[in-house]
């Protein structure tokens, strides 16, 4: 399964909220053997987000896009995925009725816009605030705030799902350029996908589907390359 991953808000751009959402999901999704293959960051703008989300939804098996969920004037986002779909905004009676049971609130005391996701989507129940999520389609629309992203994402997380990756680390007490030769061959003898992490020691991360793949080409490396001390 392939996704994208569409983070939205200006503050995001400006750098005044750190973009945790995109490396949580992006964990969430390889635990499940899911390959997030693109995030994106843009505005909150209608246009913006209905463009990207169109292109996105075309070429991936799912989209998902995090914030601008809400009544307030730059929650623009179910806006745009309305606009992406040629569909309009309406009040989600699921949605009013979870608000109205879970968290005490009469329908007249929401604001304008609260319940409203596009017509034809599957509400998203949120646990940690009011406004609701959706899916319409293959994209799903979760919120900024962290926590209540995280338990919108519990809604659907069985809806994302792989093959089962396995993984191997070998560590190497040599400067990166000096292995490349060796993790080139690596990469041709074996089934593998090979990620090459500078630091104090070079960690070189071996992933793939096939488990005894993964093991053997781990041990290849380690049998050619120089190891930390306190691993040797």
């Amino acid at each position: 399964m392939r996704v994208a991953l569409v983070t939205i808000g200006d503050e995001l751009l400006a750098g005044e909220t750190v973009n945790t959402n995109a490396a949580w999901l992006g964990r969430q999704l390889a635990d499940r053997g899911v390959r997030l293959e693109r995030v994106t960051v843009i505005r909150d703008q209608i246009d913006e987000i209905a463009t990207v989300v169109d292109d996105y939804r075309r070429r991936y098996d799912a989209v998902i896009t995090t914030g601008g969920v809400g009544p307030t004037h730059d929650d623009v986002t179910m806006d745009a995925v309305a606009e992406t779909f040629g569909v309009d905004l309406e009040a989600s009676q699921d949605a009013l009725e979870w608000i109205e049971s879970h968290h005490g609130y009469a329908r007249d005391d929401l604001t304008e816009g609260t319940a409203k996701i596009p017509e034809g989507a599957r509400m998203i129940r949120n646990h940690e605030g009011v406004a609701p999520g959706c899916v319409l389609a293959n994209v799903y629309v979760l919120p900024g705030v962290p926590e209540e992203m995280k338990a919108m994402f519990a809604e659907v997380a069985e809806e994302f799902a792989g093959e089962t990756i396995h993984v191997e680390t070998v560590y190497a007490a040599e400067p990166e350029s000096a292995l490349l030769d060796r993790i080139e061959t690596a990469g041709k003898r074996f089934d593998v996908t090979i990620g090459s992490y500078p630091g104090e020691t070079v960690r070189l991360k071996l992933s793939g589907p096939d488990k005894t793949e993964v093991e053997a080409a781990a041990a290849w490396l380690r049998e050619r390359v120089d190891r930390p001390e306190d691993q040797a």
